[in-house]
C-alpha cells in the first residue's frame, strides 16, 4: 500500500514545477527556440528518471521496473499524438507562438482526466479480471490498423467536427491573438484556438484508450500507472517542439508503434507474464530499431 504522504507530495511537485512553467519560464507568448525545446524535454526526462530513481530505493526493483516500462510506453505511444498536435495547428493556421498556451492548458486537462480513467480502468479490472482480455483484444485490433489502414492528414476547419460546431456555437475562422473567444461584429465568437485545444483534447482521450490498457499490462498499482503517465504527460509540450517536424522523417515508427500495441495486447490476452525489465529492454530495442532504420533508409 502506497502512503498517502506519497501522493500528496507528487502532486504538490508536479503543481510547483506547472506554476513555474506558466508563471516564471512562460509568462509570456513567444515561439520556443529548438535549443528551448530540448532543454525542456531533457529536464522532463531527467525529473522523470529521478522519480525512477527515487521508486528503486523506496518501492524496490521491481516497482522500478514497472513504473519505467509504463513510462516508456506512455513515451512511445505518445509520439503518435504528437503526429496529431502537429496536423491540427497546420490545418488550423496556428501560429507557433500560441501553441505553446493551447499545449499548457492541454496538458493540464490531460492530468485530470488520465487521473480519473486510471481509477476507474484500476476499479474495473479488480471487480471485472476478463477485461484485461477485452483490452487486449483492442490492442491487437489497433495494432493491425496501424499497418493495415493508411491515415490521411484532414483540414479541421473542413471538418464535419467543425461544420458541427459552427451550428452549435459561433465560431470566428481568423485569430484574435492568444484568446480563446473574441467579440466579432457585436457577437461572441470562439476561435480557431479553442477550436484546436478540443481537438487536442479529443485525441489525447483517444490515445488514452489505448496507452491505458497497454500500460495495465505491466502494473495495476495505481501510483506507478499514475506517476508514469503524468510525468510523460508533462513532457509532452516541448516534446512536440523538438520533434513536430523531425517525427515526419521517422517512417517506420509507425509500424513500431502497431508492434507495440500487438506484443502487449497479446500478453493481455494469453495472460502472460513477463518480468518488468524483460518487457523495458523488449520496447527499447523496437523503439531504437525503428529510428535507425528510419534513419539509414530514409528517402
Amino acid at each position: 500500500m502506497i502512503s498517502q504522504t506519497y501522493w500528496i507530495a507528487f502532486n504538490a511537485l508536479v503543481v510547483l514545477f506547472l506554476a513555474l512553467d506558466l508563471g516564471v519560464f512562460n509568462r509570456h507568448q513567444h515561439q520556443p527556440t529548438y535549443k528551448e525545446a530540448v532543454s525542456w524535454s531533457l529536464f522532463w526526462v531527467g525529473l522523470s528518471v529521478a522519480f525512477g530513481g527515487w521508486i528503486y530505493f523506496h518501492l524496490g526493483a521491481t516497482a522500478f521496473f514497472e513504473y519505467i516500462t509504463s513510462y516508456k510506453i506512455e513515451k512511445i505511444l505518445s509520439l503518435d499524438n504528437v503526429m496529431v498536435f502537429a496536423v491540427v495547428f497546420k490545418s488550423l493556421n496556428i501560429p507557433v507562438q500560441y501553441q505553446h498556451r493551447v499545449l499548457f492548458l492541454g496538458i493540464i486537462s490531460a492530468l485530470v482526466l488520465r487521473g480519473l480513467m486510471i481509477f476507474l480502468g484500476i476499479e474495473l479490472l479488480q471487480n471485472f479480471s476478463w477485461l484485461l482480455s477485452v483490452f487486449g483484444a483492442f490492442l491487437v485490433f489497433t495494432g493491425f490498423k496501424i499497418f493495415f489502414v493508411k491515415e490521411q492528414q484532414q483540414d479541421f476547419s473542413k471538418s464535419k467536427l467543425w461544420r458541427c460546431c459552427e451550428r452549435l456555437i459561433p465560431l470566428s475562422s481568423k485569430l484574435h491573438g492568444g484568446k480563446f473567444f473574441a467579440v466579432q461584429g457585436k457577437k461572441f465568437k470562439v476561435t480557431p484556438l479553442l477550436f484546436a485545444l478540443i481537438l487536442i483534447e479529443i485525441s489525447d482521450i483517444i490515445f488514452a484508450v489505448d496507452s491505458l490498457p497497454a500500460i495495465f499490462s505491466i502494473t495495476t498499482n495505481p501510483f506507478l500507472i499514475y506517476t508514469s503517465n503524468v510525468l510523460a504527460i508533462l513532457g509532452l509540450r516541448s516534446l512536440y517542439f523538438v520533434l513536430a517536424k523531425a517525427i515526419e522523417s521517422f517512417k517506420y515508427l509507425k509500424p513500431a508503434l502497431g508492434i507495440v500495441l500487438v506484443l502487449v495486447g497479446g500478453k493481455l490476452i494469453f495472460n502472460i507474464h513477463i518480468h518488468p525489465a524483460v518487457t523495458f529492454v523488449i520496447l527499447a530495442v523496437i523503439f531504437v530499431s525503428s529510428v535507425l532504420i528510419s534513419i539509414r533508409f530514409k528517402p
